[in-house]
């Protein structure tokens, strides 16, 4: 595992200079031993029950205490020590920016690429830094060359922005979006990947799949998807924006030619960065969101093209590369399974209570969905902040509905149990009136 010192020691001297110390980030008088970071050879399932390593990591961040924030799979906060290199790269923009945003901080965005294709395990130039995931896979979806009747084929679970995307493609260049209908929860791969393949004709030229679906955290069998669309010469777009830096795996674990996610989700960078990834072969076919010229067909970085921007966030996801890999993808993976199950398997104890999610190993991520039955799920959410300040998403689909909770590292095992007290007076007792 690459360590801290290893990946920011190739920055250059610019950025390097003003790091903090490896253990900046742990809380006043922790050492690495206690926070389990070096040197400790135990299971991530066993790392993921232990509060004393986690409170290390709690105290990276800057969390409002005031309130239990369960909407991690929206935007992540960034630890301190990424806020502060943040903040040092937007200082020094500013005492000369033509110089330092073109001579200096541009060129050191190249270790940033090459740090994030080494945590997704692909070439550095297979890899565009973008500002989001809705950046990165509109490249890809606005990119292909579909013609009038071309079908794209994805779920009714999609997320919102990204069927936009390929809706308005629709009314444009007369392609045909088809939606499916998955179960949920499912544990069943086969079935799933049966329900697209029967839903293919000869038209079908795109797959569009989540990873991780944003609605209830179910795992999608990418890899068997991707590998039955290329056996017909049908194109996968992975969309990954909830289950990079959340679930551990490579880019062979999935064999995708597409993937965009979100960096400032589960990998705490900062507010506004994103990853695409594009198989090098394909790179030359798929054209950028904003004009590239000519000499860039098969340069990566042409889907990098957005005019002036601010490099600062860009920069800084090395120190949240850095922090993730201090943790450990799997420990870190491991915990945030462990924390879904201490409060999902409590209030599943009620018998009102009803989870979209899958429990077993490998079904679903650290988001779950939960409902708690004839209770609308709208007015619980308001409820919960309005009384407890407990910040949840409310999800209303034709197919289910719940709150979606998604805690992440710095969330405290107190916090959950707020959280279940709050959801067992409500099946109790119900909701007060308004």
């Amino acid at each position: 595992m690459l360590d801290r010192r290893g990946f920011l020691g190739a920055i250059t001297w610019p950025a390097a200079a003003a790091t903090l110390p490896s253990c900046a980030w742990l809380k006043p008088g922790a050492s690495l031993e206690l926070a389990g970071l070096d040197g400790d050879a135990r299971s991530p399932e066993v790392v993921a029950r232990d509060e004393d390593f986690w409170a290390s990591v709690q105290a990276a961040f800057t969390a409002d205490r005031s309130m239990v924030n369960l909407n991690n799979g929206g935007v992540c906060p960034a630890p301190l020590v990424v806020q502060a290199a943040m903040k040092r790269y937007l200082d020094h923009a500013n005492e000369a920016p033509a110089y330092v945003l073109w001579r200096l901080q541009d060129p050191q965005k190249e270790t940033v690429r090459s740090g994030l294709a080494r945590v997704f395990g692909c070439d550095p130039e297979e890899v565009a830094i973008t500002r989001n995931a809705s950046e990165s896979l509109e490249n890809i979806q606005q990119g292909f060359d579909l013609e009038h009747g071309d079908e794209v084929l994805t779920t009714d679970q999609d997320y919102p922005r990204m069927l936009t995307t390929w809706k308005q493609r629709e009314r444009r260049d007369g392609i045909v979006l088809k939606q499916i209908q998955v179960p949920v929860p499912c544990e069943d791969d086969e079935r799933i990947v049966k329900l697209f393949e029967e839903a293919l004709t000869p038209r079908t030229k795109v797959l569009h799949i989540c990873h991780v679906i944003n609605l209830h955290g179910m795992v999608m069998p990418v890899r068997k998807l991707v590998q039955m669309a290329r056996a017909r010469g049908i194109r996968t777009v992975v969309d990954g924006a909830h289950s990079f830096a959340m679930l551990d795996f490579k880019r062979d674990d999935l064999d995708c030619d597409y993937f965009g996610t979100s960096l400032h989700k589960f990998l705490f960078a900062p507010h506004g960065t994103g990853l695409l990834y594009v198989r090098r072969e394909q790179i030359k076919a798929l054209w950028p969101l904003m004009a590239a010229g000519q000499t860039q067909d098969e340069d990566i970085r042409k889907f990098e093209e957005i005019g002036t921007h601010p490099l600062a966030n860009r920069l800084a996801i090395a120190e949240a590369l850095a922090f993730h890999e201090r943790i450990g993808p799997a420990r870190k993976a491991a915990r945030q399974i462990y924390l879904r199950d201490y409060w999902a398997k409590r209030l599943l104890q009620n018998p009102r209570v009803k989870l979209h999610t899958s429990l077993a190993p490998g079904r679903s991520s650290g988001v779950a969905l939960v409902e708690i039955e004839g209770v609308d799920s709208g007015k619980l959410n308001e409820h919960l902040w309005a009384k407890q300040r407990i910040f949840t998403v409310g999800i209303k689909h034709p197919q289910f509905e719940g709150l979606r909770i998604s805690p992440t590292v710095y969330t405290r095992l107190s916090e959950l149990d707020r959280f279940c007290e709050a959801m067992e007076k409500v099946a109790r007792d119900g909701l007060p009136p308004a």
